[in-house]
C-alpha cells in the first residue's frame, strides 16, 4: 500500500512538472507569435504614412495582444500606446445600442415605442405626418431622418478657440464652428428636428414613409440616445458611465474632455498637419473617446454577450441586439448585409463590429461570431494618398493573420 501511494505521489509531481513545462512552452510560443505581429506592423508604421495607431486582438478571456505604434504629437515624439485615447467615430453607435438595451431591461422603453412617446419635443416625418416613428427605425436606419449638407454645416464644434497663428497652421475644415457654438444634445435636436426649430427644414426627411427604406442616418442615432436620456432621467453620458463603462472596467473612455485625462489624448492630423480637436453637437453618434485598451475589454463583451455568457445585458437583450432588423424590402436588391442594434452584420465577411470615420480619425472593430475572435485597430491620421489606405488594410490583415495563432 505505502509503495502504491509513493508510486501515486510520483506521478502527480511528473504531472506538475510536465503541466508547468508546457505552460512555460506556451507563453514562449505565444511571445514569440506576439514579437512577430509586433515586427510585421512596425514595418507598416515604418512606410510612415500613418502617424500614430494602437490595435488589439480579443477572445471571450480578454485581450490576446494589445500595441500602441508611432506617436500621439510628432513634434514631442510622444509614443501612441494602447493607453492612448481619441475619439472613436462611429463605434460610438455600438455603445447607443448596449445602452439602448439596457433602458428596455430596466423597463423605461421598448424598441417599438413610438419616439414621440419618449422624446421632450415632436418629431414626426412632415410628408407622411400621420406614419409615426419607432426606436427600432431609428436603429434600423429607416426613420427617414436624413443627415443633410446644413446639419453637417452646423454639427462640429472646436473644442478649443484657436488663434490667427494656430487656424494658419493647422487642418481647420471649413464646417468647424468655433467652441462658442457649443449646444447640448437635445437644443441641438430640437433646432433640427421640430417644427417649431430654428434650423427645421422639410428636407431633413425624405420623401418616403418610415419604416419603407434603409438610409444611414448619425441624427437617428442621436435621437436614440437623448431617448434613453428622456425615459431614464439620466443624462445619457452618466447613463452610460454607470451601466457600460464602469461595469467593465472601461476607465479611460467617456463622452467628454472633462472625462477623461486629456493628457492621454493623441492630436489629429491630416497627414503631417495637425488637426484641432472638435467634438459633434450631436455626439452619441460618433464622439466617444476610447483607447484600443478599453475597445478590447467592449469587444471581449460582446463575444460573451453573443455566445451567451455577456455580462452587461442579459441573454434575450443580447439576443435581440444581434438579430437582423432589416428586411429583404428594406435592404438594396442583392445586399445580404444586415444590422443588429447599430451593429452591423456582414455576411460576406461573416463577421459583427463597426467602422468610424471622422477628420483625423479612422476606426474598426469586428468580431468573428464562429471563431470567437476580434480585433480592434484606431489610428490619428487621415490622408487622401491611396498607399496610406492601402497600409492602413495591411494592418488589419496582418492582425487577422496572426490572431488565430493567439
Amino acid at each position: 500500500m505505502k509503495n502504491i501511494l509513493i508510486a501515486i505521489i510520483g506521478l502527480f509531481v511528473i504531472s506538475c512538472k510536465e503541466y508547468k513545462t508546457s505552460k512555460i512552452d506556451s507563453e514562449e510560443q505565444k511571445e514569440k507569435i506576439q514579437d512577430s505581429l509586433t515586427l510585421e506592423l512596425n514595418k507598416i508604421y515604418e512606410k510612415d504614412y500613418i502617424n500614430g495607431f494602437s490595435v488589439a486582438i480579443v477572445d471571450k478571456s480578454g485581450i490576446l495582444y494589445n500595441k500602441g505604434f508611432g506617436y500621439a504629437d510628432i513634434k514631442t515624439m510622444k509614443p501612441y500606446t494602447k493607453q492612448t485615447i481619441q475619439n472613436i467615430a462611429s463605434i460610438s453607435k455600438v455603445v447607443v445600442g448596449l445602452a439602448l438595451l439596457k433602458a428596455q431591461e430596466m423597463e423605461v422603453l421598448t424598441l417599438d415605442d413610438p419616439i414621440n412617446q419618449h422624446l421632450p419635443f415632436e418629431v414626426s416625418n412632415p410628408n407622411y405626418p400621420e406614419v409615426p416613428i419607432t426606436i427600432r427605425q431609428l436603429i434600423s436606419h429607416t426613420s427617414s431622418i436624413m443627415d443633410t449638407d446644413f446639419y453637417w454645416s452646423k454639427c462640429y464644434v472646436l473644442i478649443d478657440s484657436l488663434s490667427t497663428t494656430e487656424k494658419a497652421t493647422m487642418s481647420v475644415p471649413d464646417y468647424f464652428n468655433p467652441k462658442e457654438d457649443w449646444l447640448p444634445l437635445e437644443t441641438f435636436l430640437e433646432k433640427m428636428l421640430s417644427k417649431n426649430g430654428e434650423w427645421y427644414h422639410k428636407e431633413i426627411f425624405a420623401d418616403r414613409k418610415p419604416n419603407e427604406t434603409n438610409q444611414y442616418s448619425n441624427m437617428g442615432a442621436a435621437l436614440c440616445a437623448l431617448i434613453i436620456q428622456s425615459a431614464s432621467k439620466t443624462p445619457f453620458n452618466e447613463f452610460t458611465k454607470q451601466h457600460i463603462f464602469e461595469p467593465l472596467g472601461m476607465k479611460s473612455t467617456g463622452w467628454f474632455f472633462n472625462e477623461v485625462n486629456r493628457d492621454d489624448f493623441t492630436k489629429l492630423y491630416n497627414e503631417k498637419t495637425e488637426i484641432p480637436h472638435y467634438i459633434g453637437l450631436t455626439y452619441p453618434d460618433g464622439h466617444m473617446i476610447s483607447s484600443t485598451n478599453d475597445l478590447g475589454i467592449l469587444l471581449s463583451e460582446l463575444i460573451k454577450g453573443f455566445d451567451g455568457v455577456g455580462e452587461l445585458l442579459n441573454t434575450n437583450s443580447y439576443n435581440e441586439f444581434y438579430k437582423s432588423q432589416l428586411t429583404k424590402e428594406q435592404l438594396e436588391e442583392g445586399d445580404d448585409d444586415n444590422l443588429g442594434v447599430f451593429i452591423e452584420k456582414l455576411v460576406s465577411n461573416n463577421v459583427y463590429g463597426h467602422t468610424g470615420e471622422d477628420p483625423g480619425v479612422f476606426t474598426v472593430m469586428f468580431f468573428d461570431p464562429t471563431k470567437k475572435i476580434g480585433r480592434v485597430l484606431i489610428k490619428n491620421t487621415e490622408s487622401e494618398q491611396e498607399e496610406a489606405h492601402t497600409e492602413y488594410w495591411n494592418i488589419w490583415n496582418k492582425m487577422e493573420k496572426f490572431q488565430d495563432k493567439l
